[in-house]
């Protein structure tokens, strides 16, 4: 086995490589504006860090949110090109589930937080490490509050609202090591991943004008 992993559903552009056992190499920058820009190069860099060809790669793992349109589809359109390119199957994890799986808090229940903009959070309930108890949602931190009150918070949007996740934890953003490390063991044990489509929870920033102005003579 040996699994590509990436995320650009946070602000931080992330990619690592899992031989089954372990995470061989990792990447990680963060930067919301150029994600298209640092993704490929960070590929580039992991592989050569592991001495290996892409065509070594036997499956994709990619977050697939939720997070912002514009920087989530450029991980997702990439992990699909891959697994056309190569012919190896892409699967899905979500995002959240990543930064779950990374946290050092022992004993939950707790909540993972990411930034959703627009003063909102896209977050969910955890069990522990690797039981999400609720489906990814969006919303605003005070209209949430009292579903997470008194629980310890991961994630940029718990660092974000202190008021509403008093108890704030490290990771920040996800990283693909995570991921790969998540998506491995869920593999060796047979269960099934998730698709890889994006989980946008809401309609995109840009819209299309309702009113167009004529400016083509009658």
């Amino acid at each position: 086995m040996l699994l590509l992993a990436l995320d650009t559903a946070t602000p931080a552009v992330t990619v690592a490589l899992h031989d089954g056992t372990d995470v061989i190499a990792s990447s990680s920058q963060v930067d919301a504006r150029r994600h298209g820009e640092l993704l490929l190069p960070a590929v580039d860099r992991v592989l050569a860090v592991a001495g290996l060809k892409l065509e070594a790669v036997t499956g994709i793992v990619v977050g697939v949110g939720p997070g912002p349109y514009t920087g989530l589809r450029v991980g997702l359109m990439t992990a699909d090109t891959f697994g056309l390119a190569l012919g190896v199957p892409v699967h899905g994890l979500c995002t959240l589930d990543g930064l779950a799986y990374a946290t050092d808090i022992e004993k939950g229940p707790f909540v993972v937080a990411t930034d959703a903009r627009r003063k909102e959070v896209y977050w969910a309930k955890y069990a522990d490490a690797r039981t999400r108890l609720t489906d990814p949602a969006v919303g605003r931190p005070a209209d949430i509050a009292e579903q997470v009150v008194g629980l310890p918070a991961v994630g940029a949007g718990a660092l974000l609202y202190p008021d509403t996740f008093p108890s704030a934890h490290e990771p920040e953003h996800v990283s693909a090591a995570s991921l790969a490390s998540l998506a491995a063991e869920k593999l060796a044990a047979g269960d099934e991943l998730l698709p890889p489509r994006p989980l946008y929870l809401r309609r995109p920033d840009a819209q299309v004008p309702k009113n167009y102005k004529v400016v083509t003579p009658k």
